[in-house]
């Protein structure tokens, strides 16, 4: 199917939830687009979905987001539209997406990905060697909090949801001394202004595809393809083919600590990774290289491996 190029009178919809770092990540997408075809942005529609993540987040923000239930917490809706035709392409945090997409639906199209480290934030230490025994850090992240207590496991971790500024605002109020946002996210707001210390994927592997933007489209629809295929960044891609490949193989959610990180090196590919068990008691990592194209099976392999070390009950709560 050839499709014609976006115009101000029939714009390609993207699809995205509203807040401000995800409207950032749709606002990047539009100017790719617009930039790589030489197109004004008006032939470009962003359409903001209300998801139900987003309904329950705000009502239960002081619950872990695994007792609201993770699968397809914040993509559903947007899913639904995209399969129904309500938009055309459907733009997200890789890190937030699950290992495999509904029928129809294709995620073959990333963006050049950022600044892959988590930010220790605080308004009072720099890092955290700073934090004194038994502080308070606010996360609401599984694979930090576990890596926290496997590292200091002196400190208590509570629940700590929200965007920048709802974090930032919690810091102030004391509800924590530290919190952690990703680096990716705090340099696409620009937010220079927030106290953010970069950590070092030595001291915090981050998150599987932290970092990374995705594009989502039908799976059918070979024109939208086309006008994707021209802003895919390949290097990324390569990477996300080996991390994703390894919590596919780990049945990874946000129900268990992962963590992983591809790097290219010319036509090598080098992947680490972690799982820890909830409560930070025990971290088993690897740390392997293989030829890029090799990158997938490179992944199920470690997972297997690690895996195996494991034991059935590793993911469990004590």
């Amino acid at each position: 199917m050839t499709r014609e190029l976006p115009s101000p009178t029939t714009p390609l919809k993207i699809g995205t939830r509203g807040s401000p770092l995800a409207l950032a990540q749709a606002h990047e997408t539009r100017n790719r687009l617009s930039t790589g075809f030489d197109l004004p942005l008006q032939a470009f529609e962003i359409v903001v979905i209300k998801t139900t993540g987003d309904n329950r987040a705000m009502i239960d923000a002081d619950r872990p987001l695994k007792e609201i239930g993770n699968k397809g917490l914040f993509t559903k809706e947007i899913e639904e539209a995209l399969l129904t035709g309500g938009i055309d392409i459907a733009v997200h945090s890789m890190k937030d997406m699950p290992v495999e997409q509904p029928a129809g639906l294709l995620l073959d199209c990333y963006l050049p990905r950022v600044d892959v480290r988590d930010a220790f934030v605080s308004r009072a230490h720099a890092g955290l060697a700073d934090l004194p025994r038994g502080a308070v850090v606010g996360t609401s992240s599984l694979r930090r909090k576990a890596q926290l207590l496997n590292r200091r496991p002196d400190l208590r971790v509570v629940e700590f949801r929200g965007n920048v500024q709802t974090r930032l605002r919690k810091l102030s109020d004391g509800v924590a001394e530290a919190t952690f946002l990703a680096m990716a996210g705090l340099k696409r707001l620009d937010a220079a202004d927030v106290p953010a210390t970069a950590m070092a994927p030595e001291d915090m592997l981050p998150a599987v595809a932290q970092g990374a933007i995705g594009i989502e489209r039908r799976s059918d629809d070979t024109g939208t393809a086309a006008l994707l295929e021209a802003i895919h960044h390949r290097p990324t891609g390569q990477r996300l083919a080996a991390e994703r490949a390894f919590l596919a193989a780990l049945d990874g959610s946000c129900e268990t600590p992962i963590a992983g990180l591809a790097e290219l090196d010319g036509t090598s590919l080098r992947l680490r990774g972690e799982i820890l068990r909830p409560d930070g008691s025990e971290s088993l990592a690897d740390d392997r290289s293989a030829p890029v194209e090799d990158g997938a099976s490179l992944g199920t392999e470690m997972a297997r491996a690690l895996l195996a070390r494991a034991g059935d009950d590793f993911f469990s709560w004590k």
